[in-house]
């Protein structure tokens, strides 16, 4: 700690020309989402539904870790937790951009149709639930429930940065915040991801299938962290602070939350193929037969086996570059995952890849690293008021 004098701050100009390559990523990428709105609507309401869930979990994702991190008031997250920040607070931008989402929920979702639910005894038991207006309710409940609690977060923190070294009273306020926000937050993106995701076949259903979703976006959260920790680790101040030590914790824990997710995974499938019941099969038969099996095998191989023997290297875990170039590949198969939701739901005969499923992640994630790295100069790298800041400057960061 001796080693700050003064507020370490991200200087703008270091980070103006990745922002705006990633404005010109987002914007390019946007304008062709607009093209392919009227050349294709149908397909352009699907790829945007898979790249806005993406890029949404990569921030919410982050503001979950967060919460997480402030419960257990561990030394781990000390060193990230304003990249999570800055993330959770690009949320009102994701509320604006679910507008083509509800607009285009005619195109997406079979139960919105009146037609098709008065000729189906299912669809018409659901109803209740699976309707157009409480589908939007729900939607704008989701955000302002996501906004007011990264809102209230974000007021602790600063308030903990313009208050006295050591003010134990904002810290206890953030940990009793902290756990019931983690409980709300799994809720509420639950139910979200049986809204639009799970919906999408409304015949089919899994009661694990939000924790699978909450996982993947601890995933994209913590590659989140990982990228921008690497990148800051080339820059002032944060070269001279960043240890090995904290990117060995930071494999550890991606390591951990692949093989959370790949459990999900893998007992939704053994329950649900083995119970061999007509209803629930025809989630899974689609995705291993025909052209879509290989993306299956995809997910296996390349979202946990690779990264899973990857990161049992301990120095594979110390080496940035190293560590980088596997947060990247998680990061592409977290997009391939969220596709692989989608798409066959659409196209059952067989794998179907248009430019529209890559331009719409590139927009929008475009957009969102333009926001992110603004929002990062805009305060502290680091609480240096938090209390337990001296043990991860000084000492192996704490999991």
């Amino acid at each position: 700690m001796s080693e700050l004098h003064g507020t370490p701050l991200l200087a703008r100009e270091e980070v103006e020309p990745l922002r705006r390559r990633a404005l010109i990523v987002g914007v390019l990428g946007l304008l062709a989402c607009v093209a392919g709105a009227f050349l294709n609507p149908a397909q352009f309401y699907r790829s945007y539904l898979t790249g806005y869930v993406f890029v949404l979990g990569i921030a919410l994702g982050g503001f979950a870790l967060s919460l997480l991190h402030r419960m257990t008031r561990g030394a781990w997250g000390l060193m990230v937790r304003r990249t999570w920040e800055a993330g959770a607070r690009t949320l009102p931008v994701f509320a604006v951009a679910f507008l083509p989402i509800a607009v285009g929920m005619h195109s997406l979702y079979h139960w919105t149709h009146k037609a098709a639910v008065a000729a189906d005894p299912l669809l018409q038991h659901k109803e209740p639930y699976l309707n157009a207006t409480f589908f939007l309710v729900r939607a704008a409940f989701y955000f302002l429930v996501w906004i007011g609690l990264s809102t209230v977060m974000d007021r602790l923190y600063k308030r903990q940065d313009e208050n006295a070294p050591g003010d134990a009273a904002v810290e206890r306020q953030m940990q009793i915040f902290a756990g019931p926000g983690v409980l709300v937050y799994a809720l509420t993106m639950t139910f979200a991801s049986f809204d639009w995701l799970m919906s999408l076949d409304p015949h089919w259903s899994s009661t694990i299938y939000g924790l699978y979703i909450v996982a993947g976006q601890a995933i994209s959260g913590l590659v989140l962290a990982i990228l921008v920790a690497v990148f800051l680790s080339g820059r002032k101040p944060m070269s001279e602070l960043y240890l090995p030590n904290h990117f060995h914790d930071y494999g550890k824990l991606l390591l951990a939350f692949v093989m959370l997710w790949s459990y999900f995974a893998i007992s939704q499938f053994l329950i649900i193929w083995s119970g061999d019941l007509p209803e629930e099969i025809s989630f899974y038969k689609p995705r291993v037969e025909g052209s879509w099996r290989f993306v299956s095998l995809a997910l296996v191989l390349l979202h946990f086996a690779l990264p899973f023997a990857l990161l049992l290297s301990r120095g594979r875990k110390r080496d940035l570059k190293r560590l980088a170039g596997v947060a990247m590949l998680v990061l592409v198969m977290r997009w391939v995952d969220i596709w692989w939701l989608v798409a066959p739901t659409f196209h059952k005969e067989g794998l179907a890849l248009h430019w529209l499923d890559i331009a719409a992640p590139l927009g929008l994630g475009g957009i969102f690293v333009w926001l992110l790295l603004g929002e990062l100069t805009k305060r502290a790298l680091l609480p240096i008021h938090d209390p337990n800041l001296p043990a991860a400057l000084e000492a192996p960061a704490h999991g």
